[in-house]
């Protein structure tokens, strides 16, 4: 570990007293209480669960001389965002039995239960467990879900390939210890034999060792023509290499991250580095020296700067290199001058390749549910129970339903208008390319609204630029409602962040295709300014664009200056 002991930040003592992330957390699961203590809060992370508590209901809490109202969100792990009919129909059935009746699809292809008591926890895991399920490394200091591009096609071994290698990876970077099944799944079996070492010590973690890794750890997978998992934000970003149909190797990417604290410098987003070019027989080993060596370098001391996009940064891209051949055991070769090309949000009816056909349905925001004016959550579940499709999340918190026969295509498209789901074929481009973090009233680090606030401005935002001729562009619009960017603002064309109570910092100038950051355009803007401003925005773009540009294209090229200057400050 680079730290010394001394100096190790409150959470790292938390995982050192642990016992592999026991702690406490058994004990507290049956104290007759609705939360656990702030030692086990750090640990239950790396069980896919957060405590959260109801902000909208502080307020009213504090009058009547209460305290918060504590909740759990369980996050689900699925690599390459798949799972079948019978997986989303219990998933369903958990966020309506034990749930706050709704299920949202994440920004890493998996999904998130929330309003869970503290009491039901186990019920939920033991029947995630019964349809082969885990939440076991969703969250905490580990690697969590593997993106990877989920579109179904058949007969094709590229895509083959990298979805499977997803839960290889999965597999090889998943916790060892036996504490997720001793605590919630009352199984006497670990799984594995013991691993020991040469001299017989036993082995729990044998890649991230007592301490975990300093911090959270993204690792995806795409192919050149399709970053649909936004590969240069991934903390380790893999882009497969091919030619002639067959896979050759693998681009590293690593450094990625979105997070940043405005009132900390020493903070930023970043977009991954290109490390080097593998083989996919040395692909998983790159993977684990690359782990390990943010596992004794990563900085432990401060976790605001504890992510392997300041590791990679403050040791110098070719030092952090070297280092990594060290691990590897020999020189990985420089990158390859394959890199990313296209972007496509699998939206719609495509064929799979094997007579069958896959459909892409906008889930606006990732939240499954049934309101007044749409049940998309019934939707979904008649679907599952009449066609019985293969499921696929995506990056973009949509949905897919794979293994659709052509006799089937209406059935699909008459379910759904049944349940009023708008059809793909009728949203907009502003709201096809729209995402949005969860923020208010369950995430505990969110500054101000995101998800409910952005729908209100998709619709606005969409007739403005539907009244300047511009409703064929495409561009990425994502809001967070703290600057951890959760939803990945800054590397999209627009992006929105929570900077204060219905406030936000504009980003401009990023790209659909995810691989260049935004610039701040202007801070502090009131909600309900945010769309006016975007009008100046767009209108200057219609004026002064070239031919065939982007609106992240042009903003870029602009620049915030000019681009101020341009729409009158």
């Amino acid at each position: 570990m680079a730290s010394t002991e001394n100096k190790l930040s409150p959470v790292e003592g938390i995982k050192d007293e642990s016992n592999y992330l026991r702690g406490t957390v058994a004990e507290e699961m049956s104290d007759g209480t609705d939360h656990f203590s702030k030692e086990s809060i750090q640990l239950i992370k790396h069980f896919g669960m957060y405590q959260q508590d109801d902000r909208d209901a502080r307020s009213a809490n504090r009058a009547k001389g209460g305290g918060k109202d504590y909740i759990m969100m369980v996050r689900t792990r699925l690599p390459a965002g798949l799972l079948n009919s019978q997986q989303m129909l219990e998933e369903l059935d958990l966020c309506d039995e034990i749930g706050n009746g709704t299920l949202r699809i994440t920004s890493r292809q998996g999904t998130q239960f929330h309003g869970i008591q503290k009491d039901d926890v186990r019920q939920l895991m033991q029947r995630m467990k019964g349809v082969g399920l885990t939440s076991l490394g969703a969250c905490g200091d580990v690697n969590r879900n593997v993106m990877c591009c989920p579109a179904p096609f058949k007969n094709n071994e590229l895509h083959d390939h990298i979805q499977k290698l997803s839960f290889q990876i999965a597999d090889h970077f998943a916790p060892r210890t036996g504490a997720y099944r001793e605590i919630f799944l009352q199984d006497p079996e670990t799984g594995e034999k013991t691993r020991v070492d040469e001299n017989g010590q036993e082995v729990v973690e044998p890649i991230y060792g007592k301490h975990y890794l300093p911090r959270k750890f993204k690792i995806g997978i795409c192919l050149p023509e399709d970053n649909c998992i936004d590969v240069y934000t991934q903390d380790l970003g893999i882009i497969a290499v091919h030619e002639e149909g067959k896979i050759v190797g693998y681009n590293i990417l690593v450094g990625g991250g979105m997070g940043r604290t405005p009132s900390a410098d020493k903070t930023y987003p970043a977009l991954g580095l290109k490390l080097a070019y593998v083989s996919p027989e040395d692909l998983i080993g790159a993977c684990e020296a690359i782990v390990k060596v943010q596992r004794d370098f990563g900085n432990r001391e401060d976790r605001k700067v504890a992510r392997l996009k300041y590791t990679v940064r403050n040791m110098g891209l070719p030092e952090f290199k070297k280092k990594v051949d060290e691990y590897f055991g020999r020189e990985l070769p420089g990158p390859h001058e394959a890199d990313v090309t296209d972007f496509d949000d699998h939206k719609g009816w495509s064929q799979q390749g094997d007579g069958k056909w896959f459909y892409g349905l906008n889930v606006e925001n990732g939240r499954i549910a049934d309101t007044d004016d749409c049940q998309l959550k019934t939707a979904i579940r008649e679907v599952c129970l009449s066609l019985n499709p293969g499921i696929h999340f995506t990056g973009h918190q949509d949905i897919i339903f794979s293994e659709i026969a052509e006799a089937d295509k209406s059935k699909l498209e008459e379910i759904l208008k049944k349940y009023n789901v708008v059809l793909t074929e009728e949203i907009s481009n502003t709201l096809r390319w729209s995402m949005a973090c969860v923020a208010w009233p369950t995430c505990g680090l969110s500054i101000t609204e995101s998800e409910r606030a952005l729908p209100g401005m998709v619709d606005d935002l969409e007739k403005e630029v539907a009244k300047l001729g511009l409703q064929d562009e495409k561009f990425t619009l994502r809001m967070t409602g703290c600057p951890n960017g959760c939803a990945r603002p800054y590397n999209s064309d627009i992006g929105l962040v929570g900077r204060a109570k219905e406030k936000y910092t504009m980003f401009l100038g990023g790209r659909l295709l995810g691989n260049r950051l935004s610039y701040i355009y202007k801070d502090m803007v009131l909600a309900n300014e945010v769309v006016p401003e975007l009008v100046k925005v767009f209108t200057v773009f219609k004026e002064q664009r070239t031919e065939g540009e982007s609106l992240g294209d042009f903003c870029d090229r602009l620049g915030q200056e000019k681009l101020l200057e341009a729409t009158g400050g």
